[in-house]
């Protein structure tokens, strides 16, 4: 399975912060933020993974991460050169994909819950046998998103974008995983009003065929990153939880090395760029 982040956009409702970077490159507490959903995909075993930003951000990205080899993973570039929508993410990264399911992330969602890699394990090993799935979050506010109505078999039934009155309190988030035929049913949806590849067109047409299940995160944290406000909330979210349990949340390095994608050479090998507490809590994974 491939990952695509797609981590463009404009983050006009974060000017002017957003001036001059991009939205997922702004500090999460003590990480860019695109560190989170990197280790979401890495988290579900996904080794390559496609950046896809704006032609004025994309460096900024290569400059950070470069192949990837560091922490043992693959990581490609390419250009959203228009925000002409989600979608348009498959159509980019066809060639990436080939002949392999996606999973896409949104360069602005943050996932944390001790069952995380449970699930994003299993939902890797369900797409085995099923068609492409989405994830709901309970919120108490559905106007806001894109509601996700669903059966007791969570067979989606119903996905509707920022209804007046929602059919349940459960919200489609920035993380889907695909079949490959994806590309295809990207290539045929029309861009909507607003001139964009909407993604609830993709979803829609997996619903049409019976091949759409939503994975309920009702044990994991979904993080809101859109406004002035919830980027405080998410970093003293993430500082109050690492000072409380003395761990990083989504250290790419750790990650790395647990998951057997670095050793321990290349784990020292990233130390020595640190001469400060992030390098220290690396150095305690190998003493």
């Amino acid at each position: 399975m491939k990952g695509i982040i797609l981590a463009g956009g404009q983050g006009s409702r974060l000017y002017p912060i957003t001036n001059i970077t991009t939205k997922s490159l702004l500090p999460i507490y003590n990480k860019p933020m695109i560190y989170y959903p990197l280790s979401t995909l890495m988290l579900a075993g996904i080794k390559d993974i496609l950046i896809i930003s704006s032609p004025d951000h994309i460096s900024s990205f290569e400059e950070l991460f470069g192949d990837g080899n560091q922490i043992g993973i693959n990581i490609s570039y390419d250009v959203q050169k228009e925000p002409n929508g989600i979608a348009e993410a498959f159509l980019i990264g066809e060639s990436f994909i080939g002949n392999d399911d996606v999973c896409l992330i949104l360069g602005d969602n943050i996932f944390y819950g001790k069952n995380l890699p449970t699930i994003l394990k299993s939902t890797v090993n369900q797409m085995k046998n099923m068609d492409s799935i989405i994830f709901g979050y309970r919120v108490n506010d559905p106007q806001r998103y894109g509601v996700v109505e669903f059966d007791d078999n969570k067979n989606v039934l119903s996905i509707i974008e920022k209804p007046l009155k929602p059919k349940s309190n459960y919200a489609a988030v920035g993380l889907y995983f695909y079949k490959n035929d994806v590309i295809n049913i990207s290539k045929k949806i029309k861009p909507s009003n607003r001139g964009e590849l909407e993604i609830t067109d993709v979803n829609n047409a997996f619903l049409n065929a019976n091949r759409l299940k939503v994975n309920i995160l009702d044990t994991i944290f979904w993080l809101d990153t859109g406004t002035h406000d919830s980027l405080v909330e998410a970093s003293n979210f993430i500082k109050t939880v690492e000072k409380r349990e003395g761990k990083k949340i989504s250290c790419l390095e750790e990650i790395a090395y647990k998951y057997g994608f670095i050793d321990k050479d290349g784990l020292k090998d990233i130390i020595k760029k640190y001469s400060n507490e992030y390098g220290d809590y690396l150095q305690k994974l190998i003493s």
